[in-house]
């Protein structure tokens, strides 16, 4: 219900959506609603081993790509389901100690990873296209832990999605100053070490007759990014 609610909400005749999932996910029924709504998909398949039988097989030829990683395809339904999809593979070879050890088993030297899809992307940009998630995930904590998105606020549920969008829209405008004004040593910093660094700094409050007045060092910390930013 989740998938549909999502789909009815953003979709439009110009979009194409692609549900980008983690292995928590890899359910054929989960798939066949995502092909129900004529979306993409590109999920992260468990080791069974339906899948790890055929790729360890002395007949599969892999295709090598970058990063010692290797790539192959198969066709083929697990168990229970109902019809053939594309999977993808990729293989690594193990670390050197872990391949010193001597074993019967066929490619028992490689690392594998199984991605099911339904997209036309060549198999190792599946594989590279599945590694971004990562840095979404990245996004996501930052969000969650830096932003404070992850707390219920407000008793309204109306409120708080509120402050959630508001949220989610301060973030985002932050991300995008970060992105445009910063060099990229700086912009790769998350929202904690900016304010600790760029909003948190020590100043000296002197009040007059009619006015108070915030003095900062002449000489303050990262002041060439302040200038910079403000031209």
């Amino acid at each position: 219900e989740m998938i549909k609610e999502i789909v009815a909400n953003i979709k439009s005749d110009d979009l194409e959506i692609l549900f980008r999932m983690d292995s928590g996910y890899f359910d054929e029924k989960i798939i066949e609603t995502i092909e129900s709504l004529g979306c993409k998909y590109l999920i992260k398949a468990k080791s069974y081993s339906t899948l790890t039988s055929q790729a360890t097989n002395s007949s599969i030829v892999f295709v090598k790509g970058e990063e010692g990683r290797e790539t192959t395809e198969l066709y083929t339904k697990l168990v229970k389901w109902e019809k053939d999809r594309r999977f993808v593979v990729s293989r690594v070879l193990k670390p050197e100690k872990e391949r010193a050890q001597l074993s019967l088993l066929e490619g028992s030297e490689y690392d594998y990873f199984f991605f099911v899809t339904n997209t036309t992307l060549l198999s190792e940009k599946v594989v590279i296209y599945y590694e971004k998630r990562g840095n979404a995930e990245n996004y996501i904590k930052e969000a969650k832990y830096d932003m404070a998105v992850g707390h219920l606020l407000l008793k309204s549920f109306w409120a708080n999605e509120a402050v959630f969008q508001m949220m989610m829209l301060s973030y985002n405008l932050f991300l995008l100053f970060k992105f445009d004004s910063l060099d990229s040593s700086e912009y790769r910093q998350q929202i904690k070490t900016f304010r600790l660094k760029y909003v948190f700094l020590a100043a000296k409050i002197i009040k007059t007759a009619r006015y108070v007045i915030m003095k900062l060092s002449e000489n303050y910390p990262y002041k060439g990014v302040y200038e910079k930013c403000l031209v």
